[in-house]
């Protein structure tokens, strides 16, 4: 519908050009009386043109060549609001489109033949995920389903290194523990692996070579066993949240391509770059950013910047259209630097789009919950998983706006009521589920026929509610936001939820009854549809 009323105001724009010196935004009035929709753009371009808004707003209303059969009227409010009131007989038209479509309903060629990639997840092969890693991991999924929603071929990648000091400490950590399991008296480093997972490795080898060992380097069979195996249990973790990486692209490749020293080579040629202390400096200040930072160590060794700018020079070349990087906060100082090194080199940095998203918190009883039962001293993903399931972890994972820290409730999650929103959603599918079983014993069937029948107050707002769901997909696809596909679901139910309680199905005049059906078969065409961008099942029976 949005789309409708923005090709009116382009329309009339070819008389009234001050109409494309703002942006044409349209809102869902709370109240009803308001309309279908409502625009201030009267109240924006009363400073830009000099005039009066509500003659503003007349002047636009007099340019809107409108359906009648669509649109009953156009009034004007307070000091210069207009408000769309969309024709009763033309809202049913909706549920046509929505039994056409069914679970296609709601996506986008927008952005066909465009190609993204989300990156997401990232953690390097040096322990199980954390509930951190869950947030990323479902937000970044979450993002790209939403992407292919609106027309994106989209690939998921997991960027990762398996060199460096993190993967040596990794590599001695399982020889140290080997070396306890033969009876070594160890001395176990505190900056050191924790966890019950190392040890498990190790006995693992230790099963599998016996004493064999005992002599290996750590960064051989210790480290390649360590690396083997955690990546095994990652993927399985990722798998029981329904993710799957078509790509992964290991740090150590931009070395053995060369790509870190052409990359230096870049910016020594274009004067970006200059020694120092014997380090190599990035000139970051020349660049926008407040000071100019080391891109190598006097050691030698590169800091991320280097590599992080080389990997995403290796993402233009491979010729995305949209690349989003996917971060906790910790990165939030980090990545304005790697943009400005690729936008020093020519690269169109509008197309890189990071997303930061806050930590997680788990509370049960009101308190913070702490030490994991079995691997370290934090919770795993796996875990959380166990615990209350992959459904409520992705829906809680997105319900947030990732900005905000999430305060993950244990007791809600586990509670089998509508307090939980994942039970309140999949239950209001599985009720519509039931009530179709239930028809079809009666002989009722959807019909489209007597649309008109369905003008109770709880089914027009059924109904228009339905309509606001392509634009809510290509918003929260736009933007990046996922929970507002979850609150959109929240509130679709509840409408449903609300219509059944008033309007009865079974029972009712059969041309009403059929109707009715009609409007909850498209209803729940657009839960299972919004669950599916969530990575949330639709069972049909609870």
């Amino acid at each position: 519908m949005k789309k409708y009323l923005v090709e009116l105001f382009e329309k009339a724009s070819v008389n009234l050009s001050y109409l494309s010196k703002v942006e044409k935004i349209f809102t869902i009035p709370n109240q009803q009386n308001y309309g279908d929709y409502s625009t201030n753009i009267a109240l924006l371009l009363s400073k830009k043109i000099g005039k009066n808004p509500r003659e503003v707003a007349s002047e636009i209303i007099d340019n809107l060549n409108f359906d009648k059969s669509v649109i009953e009227k156009i009034e004007i409010a307070g000091p210069g609001f207009i408000n769309f009131y969309f024709n009763p007989n033309y809202i049913p038209q909706i549920l046509s489109r929505v039994l056409v479509e069914k679970e296609k309903f709601g996506k986008w060629g927008k952005y066909n033949g465009k190609k993204a990639m989300v990156e997401f997840v990232s953690a390097n092969p040096t322990g199980p995920l954390t509930v951190g890693h869950g947030r990323n991991a479902v937000i970044g999924d979450t993002v790209a389903n939403m992407l292919e929603w609106i027309g994106y071929d989209v690939d998921r990648e997991y960027y990762f290194n398996n060199a460096g000091r993190q993967m040596r400490v990794l590599g001695d950590s399982v020889r140290l523990r080997y070396l306890e399991i033969l009876g070594n008296q160890i001395i176990f480093p505190d900056d050191y692996y924790q966890g019950e997972y190392i040890k498990e490795i190790a006995a693992k080898l230790f099963n599998e070579h016996g004493n064999s060992l005992q002599e290996q380097d750590a960064e051989g069979i210790f480290k390649r066993t360590a690396e083997k195996e955690i990546f095994s249990d990652i993927n399985k973790t990722l798998e029981k949240l329904g993710i799957n990486f078509n790509r992964y692209y290991n740090e150590h490749t931009l070395y053995e391509e060369d790509k870190i020293d052409s990359l230096l080579k870049r910016f020594l040629e274009q004067n970006l770059s200059y020694e120092k202390d014997g380090a190599t400096w990035l000139k970051l200040s020349e660049l926008g950013n407040e000071s100019d930072k080391v891109i190598v160590k006097s050691t030698g060794e590169p800091t991320y910047r280097l590599p992080d700018i080389a990997y995403h020079i290796t993402k233009y070349e491979r010729g995305y259209d949209l690349m989003v990087d996917l971060f906790g906060s910790d990165h939030n100082a980090t990545y304005p630097d790697v943009l400005a090194g690729i936008k020093a080199l020519g690269y169109d940095s509008s197309k890189v789009k990071v997303l930061i998203h806050q930590f997680v918190t788990i509370m049960q009883k009101g308190e913070i919950v702490k030490m994991s039962t079995r691997k370290a001293n934090y919770i795993t993903l796996d875990e959380l998983i166990d615990e209350v399931g992959s459904d409520v972890v992705r829906y809680f994972f997105n319900m947030r706006g990732m900005s905000s820290h999430l305060n993950f409730d244990l007791d809600l999650a586990k509670k089998q009521s509508d307090e939980n929103p994942v039970f309140y959603l999949q239950y209001a599918h599985a009720r519509i589920s039931s009530i179709l079983r239930m028809a079809a014993e009666e002989n009722f069937n959807e019909s489209l026929e007597n649309l008109h029948l369905l003008n109770m107050p709880e089914e027009q707002n059924l109904l228009k509610k339905l309509y606001e769901f392509p634009d809510e997909v290509l918003h929260s696809a736009e933007n990046f936001e996922p929970n507002k596909i979850s609150t959109y679901l929240e509130e679709i139910a509840s409408l449903f939820h609300k219509f059944y309680t008033v309007c009865r199905i079974i029972g009712s005049e059969q041309k009403l009854a059929e109707a009715r059906i009609a409007l909850i078969v498209a209803v729940k065409h657009v839960i299972a549809n919004g669950l599916s961008i969530l990575g949330v099942s639709a069972p049909d029976k609870m």
